[in-house]
């Protein structure tokens, strides 16, 4: 299982059972990631800037989320207190996009038993569990460095070259090419089908069950995660439809980092609309 319940993790935490639990914020502009955090979080909670930790520097060339590197990642591992005899649980304050970039960071970088809190925090309150304020728990001393490529990911020249499934996860105005307000063209990859993460998940944000998750990809021919790739614009998406996918136990599509965000800066890279 990759999720967890409100309810399992309080009972976790009233049990003594060693949990670090980790909050992926982003908010734009400066300072603003921490003020939410500190604003209201889960007690007990470790502070995770998703911009700074689960991402390098944004470029034309790799994308709007590249991948962060090993050294980045060690800091955020003794920032956040990270070690091996702790299971993980990572959540945020949306729609669970966040979380699932979390997830898919911390587990690609070797983390074992990273679980996602399924709807994130407002499960936990409505679970009718308190959140509070302030600069969240100490971190524990970080036991484990980056172990990085424990998850499968595609290049550029990878995707070009794919002869297998290319998954578009991002909302059907966007795969049409009918919207776009973040990246320099409308449409999409040629040969990519669409299965917009959010239809995988309920309106409160969990994820619906594997069998509806199956059901689902089911109907537009994915049967596994086996020669798959998934896009979205930057990653975040398209780790929430890999997160999915392993919830299902459809596990091992490889995550096309640089997404559409990349594919669309290169003006000689082809692009199909729907009229």
């Amino acid at each position: 299982m990759i999720t967890i319940t409100a309810d399992e993790l309080l009972q976790r935490v009233r049990g003594s059972k060693k949990t670090s639990i980790i909050a992926s914020v982003w908010e734009p502009g400066e300072g603003a990631s921490l003020s939410r955090f500190q604003a209201e979080h889960i007690p007990n909670s470790m502070f995770c800037d998703a911009s700074l930790a689960l991402a390098d520097i944004p470029s034309s060339q790799e994308g709007r989320n590249p991948l962060p590197n090993t050294d980045q990642l060690q800091r955020w591992f003794v920032k956040m207190g990270l070690n091996a005899e702790s299971a993980v649980v990572v959540y945020d304050h949306s729609k669970g996009l966040l979380a699932a970039r979390a997830w898919w960071i911390l587990t690609w970088a070797g983390i074992d038993n990273v679980r996602i809190l399924d709807g994130g925090i407002d499960a936990w309150e409505r679970a009718g569990q308190p959140v509070v304020g302030g600069p969240g728990n100490f971190p524990a001393t970080s036991t484990i460095r980056p172990n990085i490529g424990q998850l499968p990911t595609a290049t550029l020249e990878e995707v070009k070259n794919h002869k297998g499934i290319l998954i578009d996860c991002r909302e059907r105005s966007r795969f049409s090419g009918q919207k776009e307000s973040l990246d320099l063209k409308a449409g999409h990859i040629p040969g990519a089908i669409n299965l917009p993460s959010g239809e995988l998940l309920n309106e409160d944000y969990t994820f619906k069950t594997p069998q509806e998750i199956r059901q689902l990809f089911d109907a537009v021919g994915v049967t596994s995660g086996e020669n798959v790739i998934v896009y979205s614009g930057s990653g975040l998406h398209s780790s929430q439809m890999i997160a999915a996918m392993h919830h299902a136990d459809m596990p091992g599509a490889a995550l096309f980092v640089g997404g559409w965000s990349q594919w669309a800066a290169d003006q000689s890279n082809p692009v199909v609309r729907v009229d």
